[in-house]
């Protein structure tokens, strides 16, 4: 998995978007030296951050395999904003998981079961863990880029307006993003009553409409 790059030209629409929710004027380049581009582009990356490490389908992998370096520990890497081993495994995965209880602590996967930083009994093991990713904004849905637009408008708006009105007035249009956003999140992640383990959905629900072809 590549690291996220930094190309602050891809978030300029909706630096500009969140401007203009705040009354300001468009800009041409995200120039740091004017401080509301500066608070507003802090904004949408603080919100962009926050909003991926929820775990949504496009960021979320079950049963990732990472493998441990020399000293038979996992450094995880700046785009990496969760990770667990996975619990539900097949073959002899499921076993190993089981006797661990990991957490990040010093950028590294620190085991709390038995308290210590190696996670493998050799170096090159290949353990499997559910991750959340933080991707770049290029590689985002348009829902959550629209929800994450939105909230940090409000935020925005609370920082350099201070109006409640408006603030009331971008907090509806965020609850709109943030349903179309779940929406997304829905019909994107197959979701069933039922449940299943992993990212795969094999059960396909009866459609009504299936007898009309009859």
């Amino acid at each position: 998995m590549a690291f996220p790059t930094t190309n602050a030209q891809t978030e300029l629409v909706a630096i500009n978007s969140i401007l203009a929710s705040c009354g300001q004027a468009p800009v041409t380049t995200l120039d740091q030296t004017n401080p509301d581009v500066a608070l507003v582009y802090d904004t949408l990356l603080e919100v962009n951050r926050e909003v991926q490490a929820e775990g949504w389908s496009f960021n979320k992998e079950f049963e990732y395999e990472i493998v441990v370096n020399n000293d038979k520990q996992y450094e995880i890497p700046n785009n990496m904003l969760q990770i667990d081993l996975s619990k539900v495994a097949t073959g002899t995965t499921i076993a190993l998981n089981t006797t661990k209880d990991v957490v990040r602590r010093d950028g590294k996967l620190y085991d709390r079961a038995n308290h210590k930083y190696e996670i493998a009994d050799a170096a090159g093991d290949t353990l499997k863990a559910d991750v959340v990713w933080l991707f770049d904004w290029v590689d985002l849905p348009q829902p959550i880029k629209d929800y994450i637009t939105a909230r940090a408008a409000t935020i925005a708006s609370s920082r350099i307006v201070g109006d409640s009105n408006l603030y009331q007035m971008l907090q509806q249009k965020e609850a709109y993003t943030r349903a179309m956003a779940m929406e997304y999140e829905c019909n994107q992640g197959d979701y069933t009553y039922f449940g299943h383990s992993g990212q795969t959905n094999n059960y396909i629900s009866y459609k009504p409409f299936r007898a009309l072809y009859r």
